[in-house]
């Protein structure tokens, strides 16, 4: 069965068509009976005996595109002269650009803006070095930092192909948080030099937000520069993916009358999400919750754990969930949970076997682009289900969490993003949707939802305020590893 139509697989077919009555009828049938959805048509020109029309469809993947263009030239009188790739469009020259805030129109703006008069300025903050926020890009920038390791669901494809997705970063930050950001993709995977980069980079920023960086080094990247900086350091893929999980996983229990601590959780997947999404339930109140990575259930019976092989995090991991010492696969450890969550890779887990879940079973299955399992086979056994995509119900998207977070600590010059932060972030965004709201098929704000960034901002403003300067918790949890423990 071929997937549903999608904007990411977007097409303008420029076609050439008789000037003859039905013609056009015609061409949208054959596309519909082709499987794909048309969205806007356009008259380009009008000749003698034909006209020229610019016609969008939406396919299922590139393959699909080849069905569309033979369905289509199959019509007598119709030809399809040229097509266009939407999204390759959209990328054409990047998607962000610096805008001048100010005018330079005449003598009296550039001498104030350049020189002589912005050497006041420097000097100014050269006496005084926290006017770089007052005064400077600063206050309201952050950089997007990658090297190119982890970047979606295509792994390691170095910073350059990664630079795409940190642009779409950016334009989130600006879209639905008014914060600058700008992408920084560091070519070179080694820790110390990534550190030593971003410290270097600091100046200009007012927060850093990590992007796409492989586990096990992301955690030590993160934790030395929250040491090293005075500016927010955030690990998205970790903690805005904790962040919106946390926020749906409390709408869920609401709907199905269960508790927090009382819930029995499985988490598949075990990398740097996997790990945060551990931690937040478990400062929520959760206490059964059992993980498993590619080499099984992940205990301190497992041979690696015996035998010391075992990473440092997940030997903690070990040692602080799966209270009842399960073994075996995410199959075995299945029975009678409350909630499956899915961070790891497609169709990892059969749909049958959510059948030995307790009643009123929820199903977060967040691998993206092909989730766990399929959200309508996990729909037959679960009540709720969740996935990471757009095109169904209940999307779990870290465009919620993390605008919202810097935009909250930028305003009161937060030096760090706390855990407290995290989890006021967390119910700012449960708490969008109201309880005469709550559907099971409506569990989390969607994700253009103007409402969110702003209530997120004010939540984690308010929580800083609260607090300080205090640091907050760890960033790993399951009480603190140093470095060392990390590289361990």
């Amino acid at each position: 069965m071929r997937p549903v139509p999608s904007a990411q697989y977007s097409l303008i077919l420029r076609l050439e068509i008789a000037d003859r009555p039905g013609k056009l009828g015609e061409v949208a049938s054959a596309i519909g009976r082709a499987g794909a959805s048309i969205g806007s048509v356009d008259l380009v020109e009008v000749k003698e005996g034909f006209v020229l029309r610019d016609m969008t469809v939406e396919a299922a993947d590139a393959d699909h595109w080849d069905e569309i263009i033979a369905a289509v030239n199959a019509i007598d009188g119709v030809t399809v002269i040229d097509t266009t790739d939407r999204t390759f469009l959209l990328h054409m020259g990047g998607k962000i650009e610096m805008r001048n805030r100010s005018p330079l129109k005449t003598r009296a703006d550039l001498s104030m803006a350049y020189t002589p008069g912005v050497a006041r300025v420097c000097e100014a903050i050269a006496e005084d070095p926290d006017k770089a926020f007052q005064y400077t890009i600063k206050r309201n920038t952050v950089a997007v930092v990658t090297d190119g390791t982890a970047v979606l669901g295509l792994g390691d494809i170095g910073p350059r192909a990664a630079l795409p997705v940190m642009e779409g970063k950016a334009m989130l930050f600006k879209e639905f948080a008014g914060v600058d950001a700008f992408p920084i993709c560091l070519d070179t995977k080694d820790v110390d030099e990534i550190v030593a980069s971003v410290k270097h980079l600091a100046p200009v920023f007012g927060g850093i937000n990590l992007e796409d960086i492989s586990a096990p080094r992301c955690f030590e990247i993160e934790e030395r520069l929250k040491a090293e900086l005075d500016i927010p350091v955030f690990h998205d893929d970790q903690h805005g993916t904790a962040i919106v999980t946390l926020a749906a996983v409390m709408n869920a229990c609401k709907l199905v009358g269960k508790r927090l601590e009382d819930l029995r959780v499985l988490v598949i997947g075990l990398g740097a999400a996997g790990i945060a999404v551990t931690q937040i339930l478990m400062q929520a109140g959760v206490t059964h919750i059992v993980g498993a990575d590619s080499r099984g259930v992940v205990s301190t019976e497992r041979p690696d754990y015996q035998d010391g092989s075992m990473t440092a995090i997940k030997r903690r991991y070990a040692e602080t969930t799966n209270p009842d010492g399960v073994t075996g696969s995410p199959v075995d450890a299945i029975e009678g949970m409350d909630l499956l969550i899915g961070l790891s890779g497609a169709r990892v887990f059969p749909a049958d076997a959510l059948r030995r879940m307790n009643r009123d079973a929820m199903v977060f299955a967040m691998a993206n682009p092909t989730p766990e399992v399929a959200p309508e086979e996990a729909a037959k056994y679960a009540r709720i289900v969740a996935t990471g995509r757009s095109d169904y119900p209940n999307q779990i998207n870290n465009v919620l969490a993390f605008p919202g977070v810097f935009r909250g600590a930028l305003d009161v010059r937060a030096p760090q993003i706390t855990e407290e932060m995290k989890m006021a972030a967390a119910r700012a965004i449960a708490d969008i949707v109201g309880d005469d709201e709550l559907r099971d098929d409506y569990i989390i704000p969607s994700v253009l939802n103007r409402d969110v960034a702003p209530a997120v901002a004010e939540a984690v403003a308010t929580e800083a305020r609260r607090v300080g300067d205090d640091r907050g918790g760890d960033t790993i949890g399951f009480a603190a590893l140093d470095v060392e423990q990390i590289r361990g």
